[in-house]
């Protein structure tokens, strides 16, 4: 069993629910409206919902002759603030085992492909403050497209404020545990509900069914 310094989270699906589609269609079709288009295909609007990448989102933009900056950036702000109404309505919530692993004696830190301001309010919202060392999101720039995971950009971050020499990194998708690979990390894929019936191309080290299970890991 290897003895981990720290554990890095991914958050939506790992720490809290993941947002519903609703929220993030509702989100897309208010960013197309703030730049002018008020009848979007669906097909776009479907393409703008998750796994962006700059080229997707430049063919999204390409009909209607949209600056991809300008869209994306209207797209997050309101990704972002659909989100923390999802919070506040109580449509959405931290899943109840975190409590299983916040008294590890591990540094933890989170690393998202959401927002980075909305990740902020999850900080303060959800009372995770206290907990995690270290966190990292998305800034709101196209830019920020191309350093999501599995790009493991910000893992290494985290590991670097963190000054760890050995990690964990929980995730719920394919990208989590290529993103652990390519940095080097072992990885746990944990299959909630909204995983279920994912097949995974890429081998996590280990696999769980909830939170209670990475203190088993580790212990």
């Amino acid at each position: 069993m290897t003895d981990y310094d720290a554990i890095l989270f991914d958050n939506d699906g790992v720490l809290v629910e993941p947002p519903s589609d609703e929220t993030l269609r509702r989100a897309a079709e208010d960013a197309f409206r703030a730049v002018g288009v008020e009848d979007p295909e669906e097909a776009h609007v479907a393409d703008v919902l998750r796994g962006v990448t700059p080229e997707s989102l430049q063919a999204v933009c390409d009909p209607y002759d949209l600056d991809p900056h300008e869209f994306w950036s209207a797209r997050d702000r309101h990704a972002s603030a659909a989100q923390r109404e999802e919070f506040r309505d109580g449509d959405r919530a931290r899943y109840d085992d975190v409590s299983a692993v916040t008294d590890l004696p591990h540094d933890f830190g989170i690393v998202s492909s959401n927002q980075h301001a909305t990740i902020e309010f999850l900080l303060d919202f959800c009372e995770f403050a206290d907990h995690f060392d270290t966190y990292y999101g998305r800034q709101m720039g196209v830019e920020s497209l191309d350093k999501k995971k599995p790009d493991p950009h910000f893992l290494e971050l985290a590991l670097a404020d963190l000054g760890a020499e050995s990690a964990l990194f929980v995730g719920d998708s394919e990208s989590d545990v290529e993103a652990a690979h390519r940095a080097d990390l072992d990885s746990v894929f944990i299959r909630r509900d909204h995983c279920e019936d994912v097949s995974l191309s890429v081998e996590p080290t280990y696999e769980v069914r909830d939170l209670h299970g990475i203190a088993e890991i580790v212990r």
